[in-house]
């Protein structure tokens, strides 16, 4: 019986033992082992990718900051202290900071002994309130008296940036929320108006406020609100003078506004409305963009405006320009700039958009161009030269000649190497060469500086990409690396240029960089 017992239970053992071998079909392949070949043959190799990533790494910045938690969405600085540089984003918290540091005798790649790490800049203030993420913040023009966030939520927040009495500085003066999200903000520049802005929402309304510090009941009146966008009004750009606002939504519309009654006192009014002095929208086959317009700048004699949209559509529109007595247009801002100035020189050359102040030109379409095939994110026109900046989410800039007849000057295709361009901005000239210089960034994670002339000063590029070994893309004269980019959750937002050459960035990554 023992016997018998033992063998039932072998049998068994041996079924069980049976049923967990593989089938032929399913084994993997056996790799003998190769005694030559090194264990760690492939923890070396992966050490190696890590050296060579780590290699690919630049960062060209002098100082940076990096308390942010999440993506710095805007930045601006101050009107008269520009090294002072206020940041929003997507941890709803605006932080303020300098951007006054040394600038280095030498790059770091020259430094003997380079510094391993790098303290953060420190805050002066941190200000929060806001219960999502802010995306649009100025200061006011003038003196730079007030500090404005916009955020997601819809508030618009006015902080005092200045120390009144015993009040520390930024702290919170008023507060409003009208709207759903705030998509931007902007100052006004009329100097008997520094302290109003306007702001454009998602729900296609346009607000003028003006700031009463003095005024103990409301410090933030409403002077004007404006309901004719019918979709997101998504830009604003102010006339130099600030007596008009325009501004574009998504419903392709377009209208000038008059909110302090400067042109109905000067006889100009709409036709097809009486809250603007100019409306162009959709319905208008010349001047309709299919889905939508996301940019505006208004030219600096005021006698023009671009506003570009999806598909890389842009339009230029005539507006009134109510200060007759300034008829210098921007061929004569710098000597040289195309035109005999003197007494005695030859007749200027007039465009039909020089002449658009008159009553005829005013509403009408000056140019319909499209040279990029991605929607128009940026514009930029230069305040000393007759030029106008394109950036297209195509990644490409265009550089138009508005003196004659809005002409491709420079057509940079891969200007962020097929990411979108985010912003474009004429600086601030030092002398004469630099009154040439356009900035650039884009989600590469690089900002680039470019020389807008035409011919052999630019035709190459006039100082080598820092790092090398890229090619030098015509017009290029710097670019700044730093910034995460190319699809890997980074990239540049925005920027500002300060009054000593610095550029400050608003990265995708959460850091901003001060580059010289």
């Amino acid at each position: 019986m023992e016997t018998s017992i033992h063998n039932d239970q072998d049998a068994d053992n041996a079924t069980s033992d049976d049923e967990a071998l593989l089938d032929p079909s399913d084994a993997a392949e056996i790799v003998p082992d190769d005694p030559d070949h090194p264990m760690d043959l492939d923890d070396e190799d992966e050490q190696a990718d890590d050296q060579e990533q780590e290699i690919q790494l630049q960062n060209d910045s002098i100082a940076h900051f990096d308390l942010h938690s999440d993506s710095i969405f805007c930045i601006t600085n101050h009107p008269t202290e520009s090294m002072i540089i206020a940041t929003g984003g997507g941890d709803d918290t605006t932080y303020v900071f300098s951007a006054d540091v040394p600038s280095p005798l030498l790059p770091p790649s020259y430094e003997s002994n380079p510094s391993i790490t790098r303290s953060s800049l420190q805050p002066i203030a941190k200000l929060q309130g806001h219960t999502d993420s802010v995306n649009a913040m100025t200061y006011t023009l003038g003196n730079g008296d007030y500090l404005l966030t916009g955020g997601l939520d819809g508030q618009v927040r006015v902080h005092s940036a200045t120390t009144t009495g015993t009040a520390q500085p930024y702290c919170l003066l008023a507060s409003a929320q009208e709207v759903p999200e705030i998509n931007f903000l902007a100052p006004c520049p009329h100097p008997s108006y520094s302290n109003t802005f306007a702001l454009g929402a998602n729900d296609g309304s346009v607000w003028i406020y003006n700031i009463e510090s003095q005024d103990k009941e409301t410090h933030l009146q409403v002077v004007q609100a404006y309901y004719l966008h019918t979709e997101s009004c998504t830009a604003g750009s102010w006339t130099s003078d600030g007596k008009l606002l325009a501004t574009v939504s998504e419903d392709g519309s377009f209208y000038v506004w008059d909110p302090f009654g400067e042109a109905a006192a000067a006889g100009i009014t709409s036709s097809s409305s009486g809250q603007a002095v100019v409306g162009l929208t959709a319905a208008d086959q010349r001047f309709a963009v299919e889905d939508g317009l996301f940019s505006v700048a208004v030219s600096p004699n005021g006698a023009f405006a671009a506003v570009g949209g999806a598909h890389g559509m842009i339009r230029i529109v005539g507006i009134p320009r109510l200060n007759t007595n300034s008829s210098t247009s921007a061929t004569q801002s710098l000597k040289g700039g195309g035109a005999k100035n003197k007494a005695g020189g030859k007749k200027q050359v007039t465009t039909s958009a020089d002449t658009a102040s008159s009553g005829s030109q005013t509403g009408q379409i000056l140019a319909s161009l499209q040279m990029q095939s991605e929607s128009i994110e940026t514009l930029a026109f230069s305040p000393h030269h007759p030029l106008l900046a394109v950036g297209s989410v195509d990644g490409s800039i265009v550089i138009f000649d508005s003196a004659h007849r809005f002409a491709v000057r420079r057509h940079v295709k891969e200007a962020h190497d097929g990411f979108a361009v985010v912003k474009v901005a004429f600086g601030g000239p030092k002398d004469e060469k630099e009154a040439w210089f356009l900035t650039s960034c884009g989600m590469d994670g690089v900002v680039k500086r470019w020389d807008c002339r035409g011919g052999g000063a630019a035709a190459g590029g006039t100082e080598a990409a820092a790092g090398g070994g890229r090619q030098t893309q015509q017009g290029l004269v710097k670019e700044w690396r730093g910034h995460r980019g190319e699809g890997e959750g980074g990239g540049v937002l925005g920027f500002v240029l300060t009054d000593g050459g610095k550029v400050v960035t608003a990265g995708d990554d959460g850091v901003s960089l001060v580059f010289t």
